[in-house]
């Protein structure tokens, strides 16, 4: 396997933070939760909707990948437009991805009306990003190939001096091995390996 594309810098969170907003008795318990795939997101939304089982509302959204182009958002009951837009809105003005964040409405008894609920929904999930600590991680990929078992001490040492990382890797006859880095770094990594004999790097 190997993924070219130009590595890119992105900003997620670094762990799960938590946020409030209150408005006319209704309660607004906010999450922001790093995750790494669209199935990721959404098991966690079940968690907390088991959790918060009593809530009016657990509204959410999420947004994966480097390129930013796999989201979603969910209005959970609330009037279309007005809980999971505004919370997509947030991920995308602090311009971060591989996150979810679940805002969980209880119900004071006084409608707040659509302007009020993006309001509400909005500040709450800005609220769960600041008190989060934002950072910027560097696209991974991944690059397979196979080599003699005479080459191994040739590829061992490189492995050790680029300090990339090992995924996997199998020493036979014939050894291969699956190793991630930067993004940017692999180029420069699959031209040193063909240099070593016997290396067939493994294309996609």
């Amino acid at each position: 396997m190997s993924h070219y594309i130009m590595a890119d810098f992105y900003k997620t969170i670094q762990d799960i933070s938590e946020g409030l907003y209150k408005e006319k008795m209704s309660k607004f318990i906010s999450f922001a939760i790093p995750v790494s795939s669209a199935e990721e997101a959404k098991e966690t939304v079940k968690a907390y909707q088991k959790k918060y089982y009593d809530a009016r509302h657990v509204c959410w959204a999420y947004m994966i990948g480097t390129d930013r182009t796999e989201f979603y958002s969910n209005d959970n009951g609330e009037p279309s437009g007005t809980a999971g837009k505004p919370i997509l809105g947030q991920i995308n003005s602090y311009e971060l991805t591989n996150i979810l964040i679940v805002v969980i409405r209880y119900f004071g008894g006084i409608k707040l009306g659509t302007s009020g609920l993006i309001v509400a929904y909005k500040a709450a999930a800005a609220d769960a990003i600041e008190n989060g600590t934002i950072i910027e991680c560097h696209e991974q990929a991944q690059l397979s190939f196979t080599f003699p078992y005479l080459s191994m001490n040739g590829v061992m040492k490189l492995v050790k001096d680029t300090g990339v990382n090992i995924i996997s890797q199998i020493f036979d006859n014939d050894c291969s091995m699956t190793i991630e880095t930067n993004a940017d770094d692999i180029p420069p990594f699959k031209n040193r390996v063909s240099d070593i004999d016997g290396v067939k790097i493994i294309e996609d």
